[in-house]
């Protein structure tokens, strides 16, 4: 079998945890699946990553297109007219496409994947424009798309609200966790603790702003910083103007980390905490339970199908709960902080990019 895969989305670095997707997924699925040629069309922002990464596997080639992604509308006029040309020479049994859109039309099957309908939920997260093209592409997606790969039940759900598909043309493949989260690495962040810990860029739904506010009640009565991991996006005008009102230089600000890096934030934070008013699958909350840390977040979108009962919940648009709730986790006695670790890392543990590479596969698989 042979599937192509239609990377024109991915912006290394820039789009969260679609890339963490497609990149362990493929990964995971070049390790268990040598059988399975993949054909991965690439863009001019991501070619030299992909081909570091899946180059040196015999059943991958990589077709590079002339395409920034940067430029949005540049890369859907790409997806809709140059991708189907070079699906015609590459002449794949599928083509998968992880980054929500795929072409209208290619000469064999399509799956793709939409990982939530963020865009119809917090229309805020984008400019007027870019929420009608997106609507109008990934509803075609739904529409036209032999199968549909969905991150979570919520957004199984999602789906179907907003684009009327029915639900057997959609499966569900949970993500995974990178295990190396759960190992120990040499402390570096030692000027930073204690800390209390949240990764996410600044889009309007991750509501940072309403845990900077919850932070800022609590700087009298806790020795901790706030660390913010992400990168600036619509909803920092909000996150600065709450950050304005912290006395005292107590919020770090940080972005563009390496894995080992980020790794070790998250293993020596005293708390993580994850304010998202909506979450297509809620990757950094998995991360925080497989390193350790005791997670704070809200019960919405697909997050408590993650967190289970082993993290700590509040309502994200009340800062006055939040800062209880922090107050409270770090008052915790040392036992019951470990056992509360310990239960988090096992219901972490269950969640593998092996397991998403499987069930990935038995889309293809059963659909011919």
């Amino acid at each position: 079998m042979k599937i192509a895969v239609n990377t024109l989305f991915l912006i290394p670095g820039e789009v969260g945890g679609s890339e963490t997707y497609l990149c362990e997924t493929l990964g995971a699925m070049t390790r268990q699946h040598p059988e399975i040629e993949l054909a991965l069309v690439t863009n001019r922002e991501n070619d030299a990553l992909l081909r570091k990464l899946f180059g040196g596997f015999p059943q991958c080639t990589l077709h590079r297109l002339p395409v920034r992604a940067v430029n949005r509308y540049a890369r859907i006029i790409a997806e809709q007219i140059w991708l189907p040309k070079i699906i015609s020479r590459i002449k794949p049994d599928w083509l998968w496409s992880p980054g929500y859109t795929m072409p209208y039309w290619v000469p064999c099957r399509q799956v793709v994947s939409i990982l939530d309908m963020q865009y119809r939920s917090h229309p805020d997260d984008l400019t007027p424009l870019a929420r009608w093209t997106t609507h109008a592409l990934v509803k075609m997606a739904a529409r036209r798309a032999d199968r549909i790969i969905a991150i979570s039940e919520f957004s199984k759900r999602e789906i179907v609200k907003h684009t009327g598909c029915p639900e057997d043309r959609i499966v569900v493949t949970p993500l995974g966790v990178d295990p190396g989260f759960g190992e120990a690495l040499q402390p570096a962040t030692a000027e930073l603790q204690p800390y209390i810990l949240s990764v996410a860029n600044s889009y309007p739904h991750k509501n940072l702003h309403r845990l900077v506010e919850a932070f800022g009640q609590l700087v009298d009565q806790i020795p901790h910083q706030l660390v913010l991991v992400g990168r600036p996006r619509l909803g920092e005008p909000q996150l600065a103007r709450a950050i304005e009102q912290v006395p005292g230089d107590r919020i770090q600000r940080m972005a563009g980390l390496s894995r080992e890096e980020l790794i070790t934030l998250y293993r020596a934070a005293d708390l993580f905490v994850f304010p998202s008013l909506y979450e297509g699958f809620g990757l950094p909350v998995l991360e925080a339970m497989m390193a350790g840390v005791p997670v704070l977040t809200a019960r919405e979108g697909s997050i408590p199908e993650i967190g289970g009962d082993d993290v700590v919940y509040a309502d994200g648009r009340d800062s006055a709960d939040l800062a209880g709730k922090m107050k409270s986790i770090l008052a915790w006695r040392a036992e019951d902080r470990d056992l509360v670790i310990q239960r988090a890392r096992q219901r972490a543990g269950q969640f593998t990019w092996p397991s998403t590479a499987k069930t990935t596969v038995e889309v293809f698989v059963r659909g011919r």
